[in-house]
């Protein structure tokens, strides 16, 4: 079973998707005229500044917290680590590509959210790729929107949103503090409970106040590992660009990399880690306040560069200029190493601590994500069934160690983009048209 699951995983993550991942992202920067670039500065500006003005069930700030609290999880410690270790330093320049190109993919499917949305029976927002499917496509087009709905479903339960993120917490607290695993699955499950059955206000409100903070706190961490070994900064650097493009050479612990290693490494890490392309993020951009979808869809944009660029870029930079990289460790233990070398004796506590609230934050950004696409296939009354479901894979989550659950979590992870990137490309006209519409009211505005 394993092994037929494993060679499922490797063709749905292979090749052809990331090169449909990616290529979407050339095709929209492309029509877009590289709004990544010239657009980013106002995005930015954006998240502290949209007025918030039309319908919607949370503002801004508080969707792109939500969306944030999913992304930045254990892909940014445990995931950096992996690429890294696979493909070497060169595998980080190709985590910063498939961000670069997956910002343009982000605008444009958290754009096309806002512009399809809808109210359930209950009155709060409903939006996503299943809605814009349906909806900007046409109803023929709705088994594809079901499947989207499905495998996220799916994901919430068995992948990102559950058992991946507990069993980071409940290993990293014993490791690191000594808690047994049973005490740390009862709270755990007892605060996702309570955060989780407020539904989305209730969410946004905890992610609007963790996300800022456990940024900042890994923000200077991690730039205080750079500090530590200033000296090795230019080198390390170096090492991405240089081995970007040419095989990495054996070291210690690092067996050697290829190119073609090092870029799928890097393209598949940096797409897990801030999902441009998966659909996720759209599910709650689409209950931001706003007139204006182009607005909503430069603000969710500005999530990739914080996740990849920034938050990832230090994470890799930390396991190269302190030498980890080429050690025997592998994942979190790989992180960890970097952490005390620049921290010793207090150095694995800063990791805990952020590793912790990375995956805790990620377990309330999924329940939302799964939640919406039950609403999607079977209505408002399926909302607290699937929450009290959730909860209770929460409590199992600390004790399920099945590798066939991991293998089968990336490979739904990796189908929802299917459905969600055939939506982009036919709508990417759409996307161009109230790209438009919104300069020309900035303009006017200015008048």
């Amino acid at each position: 079973m394993l092994e037929m699951l494993n060679a499922i995983d490797d063709f749905v993550w292979g090749p052809p998707l990331l090169v449909l991942l990616v290529g979407t992202g050339i095709y929209l920067s492309i029509r877009l005229g590289l709004i990544q670039v010239f657009k980013l500065g106002a995005a930015l500006k954006l998240i502290f500044s949209a007025k918030n003005e039309g319908s919607g069930d949370v503002n801004s700030f508080k969707a792109l917290c939500t969306a944030l609290a999913a992304t930045v999880g254990t892909g940014n410690i445990v995931g950096v680590a992996t690429a890294v270790k696979a493909g070497g330093p060169g595998a980080l320049f190709w985590m910063w590509m498939a961000a670069f190109f997956g910002m343009a993919t982000k605008y444009a499917e958290c754009l096309l959210a806002v512009k399809y949305r809808t109210v359930d029976a209950d009155g709060n927002i409903s939006g996503g790729p299943m809605y814009y499917i349906e909806n900007g496509l046409g109803k023929s087009y709705k088994p594809l929107a079901v499947m989207f709905a499905a495998f996220g479903v799916l994901c919430a339960y068995f992948g990102i949103g559950t058992f991946a993120q507990v069993n980071s917490i409940v290993e990293i607290t014993k490791i690191t503090a000594g808690i047994p695993v049973m005490y740390t699955g009862i709270a755990l499950t007892v605060v996702v409970a309570a955060v989780t059955i407020g539904g989305l206000k209730s969410i946004a409100n905890v992610a609007s106040k963790i996300v800022p903070a456990m940024a900042v706190l890994y923000f200077i961490t991690t730039v205080g590992i750079l500090v530590c070994f200033a000296d090795k900064v230019p080198g390390a650097i170096g090492m991405v660009l240089q081995d970007a493009f040419t095989p990495a050479a054996a070291q210690g612990g690092f067996l050697g990399a290829t190119v073609m290693l090092a870029m799928r490494s890097g393209v598949a890490r940096g797409v897990f880690s801030n999902e441009s392309g998966l659909g996720s993020a759209p599910i709650v951009a689409a209950a931001a306040k706003t007139k204006w979808a182009a607005e909503q869809g430069l603000v969710s944009m500005t999530g990739t560069f914080i996740d990849t660029i920034i938050i990832c870029s230090l994470t890799g930079l930390s396991l190269i200029v302190t030498g980890a990289w080429c050690g025997p460790l592998k994942g979190a233990a790989m992180t960890d190493a970097a952490f005390a070398a620049a921290f010793p004796g207090f150095g694995s506590m800063l990791l805990m601590v952020g590793l912790v609230l990375f995956a805790f934050t990620t377990i309330l950004g999924w329940n939302y994500y799964g939640e919406r696409c039950v609403e999607y296939l079977m209505g408002v009354k399926a909302i607290m069934p699937y929450r009290i479901i959730f909860i209770i894979l929460i409590a199992c989550g600390p004790f399920l160690k099945l590798e066939e659950i991991w293998v089968l979590a990336d490979i739904v992870n990796g189908l929802m983009a299917i459905p969600n990137l055939i939506a982009l490309l036919a709508l990417a006209g759409v996307v161009v048209a109230e790209t438009k519409a919104y300069e020309k009211h900035l303009q006017e505005s200015k008048k």
